[in-house]
């Protein structure tokens, strides 16, 4: 049973109100809050913008490759629900997690079993597991079968090249789907009409 939809890669307000507003919003929409290698980071006041609207049914989450304390610190009053962790030892999040209040997502990029494998060290510190790809700032996809020996007891997520006819694959899995690259036209901007296809199709296979 899919559990749900994450747009990550948001960076304008046309979008962002267009997500949230659908008949059909995302659990989660994400934000590049300090990975500039990403042609989808959002300076900090154009950020603060963002996620000041209302956001209702979405939970607002912050994208966030191995921070340190100074971006930790510029963005606690920030309306986030959840920071998305990168590159970040388990000590660290459960001190992130407990200092700042906030929900973690424990990004795990994957490429090997043993990649996998890792959650077990993070699965008491978090309160999601993404498996992505190696790809950082690309779409870079891996071997979904790696996943079989992760627990349902694993609260889950899954991102990495994944397409929009990619979904009724997922239909019986217990995962949220991340989605970014996909979602973007030829010029590398999030495109509303594939978005507005994602969530209407997403829907009908969500349990």
């Amino acid at each position: 049973m899919l559990r749900g939809i994450k747009i990550c890669g948001i960076s304008d307000l046309m979008t962002l109100n267009f997500i949230i507003n659908h008949k059909f919003p995302p659990k989660f929409v994400g934000f590049i809050t300090n990975y500039k290698k990403s042609k989808r980071y959002v300076e900090y006041e154009k950020l603060k913008k963002l996620v000041s609207i209302k956001k209702k049914k979405t939970s607002f989450v912050s994208v966030l490759v191995n921070p340190n304390d100074s971006i930790l610190e510029k963005i606690k009053e920030l309306n986030f629900d959840f920071y998305q962790l990168y590159d970040v030892s388990p000590k660290r999040t459960k001190t992130i997690k407990e200092k700042y209040n906030v929900k973690v997502i424990t990004a795990l990029t994957i490429n090997s079993q043993n990649d996998v494998d890792k959650y077990k060290d993070f699965y008491e510190v978090s309160d999601l597991i993404l498996f992505d790809g190696k790809g950082y700032e690309k779409s870079i996809g891996f071997d979904h079968e790696l996943l079989i020996s992760v627990p349902n007891s694993v609260n889950k997520m899954i991102a990495g090249n994944i397409k929009i006819e990619d979904i009724p694959n997922f239909k019986n899995k217990d995962y949220y789907i991340d989605l970014s690259g996909s979602l973007e036209n030829e010029e590398g901007k999030k495109d509303l009409k594939k978005i507005n296809k994602l969530l209407n199709f997403a829907t009908k296979n969500e349990s």
